[in-house]
């Protein structure tokens, strides 16, 4: 059965060019993570904040390998981009900002990001979200990017209104975290 549309972004759109590194303001770099930023990995979801937002931990770095193999692997599939937020001189991870659940069919994904402790309270998820979000919707053809949060973590709602993401809404205990049952922000950019 043909669609009454085409695709807005055609599948392949991703796989079809290698994966870029995004320079950002401040000095910092979006880069795709490599098998040796599993320690960066595991150190981030030993922290409480990382574990209470994004409802798991690394238990090893075997463990944390094997999900950066799934996050490079989803760029070959067209189904997300993961980059580690790095220094851009010493390369130091500082976090990790992605783009998930792409539907090519309508040019849309959802932004996560995560930062590491010692790396709050500098800019660092807002600069990274930005980079992330401009490329989608800029080179990349996206149409829509949406970021989620808890209602109940003021500090990604901080985020999403510097990097320019709508507040759209409120979806009631929409998500499950290990305290129950969370609403969740809904905000949004547009191209």
């Amino acid at each position: 059965m043909p669609y009454l549309v085409t695709p807005l972004l055609a599948r392949g759109c991703l796989a079809g060019t290698e994966q870029p590194s995004l320079e950002v303001e401040g000095g910092l770099l979006l880069r795709p993570w490599q098998a040796e930023d599993a320690v960066h990995v595991v150190e981030a979801f030993q922290d409480p904040a990382i574990q209470r937002w994004h409802l798991r931990r690394a238990d090893s770095e075997e463990e944390a390998r094997r999900w950066i193999t799934q996050w490079r692997q989803g760029w070959r599939e067209g189904t997300s981009v993961h980059w580690a937020v790095a220094e851009r001189d010493g390369g130091r991870v500082l976090g990790r900002v992605s783009l998930q659940s792409v539907i090519l069919m309508g040019g849309q994904a959802e932004v996560a990001y995560w930062v590491m402790p010692s790396a709050r309270g500098a800019g660092v998820a807002s600069r990274a979200v930005r980079a992330a979000a401009d490329w989608a919707l800029g080179d990349a053809g996206f149409h829509r990017i949406e970021l989620g949060h808890s209602a109940a973590n003021p500090a990604s709602c901080r985020v999403a209104a510097k990097t320019g993401f709508a507040q759209e809404g409120v979806r009631r205990r929409a998500l499950l975290h290990a305290d129950g049952w969370h609403d969740m922000h809904l905000h949004a950019r547009v191209r």
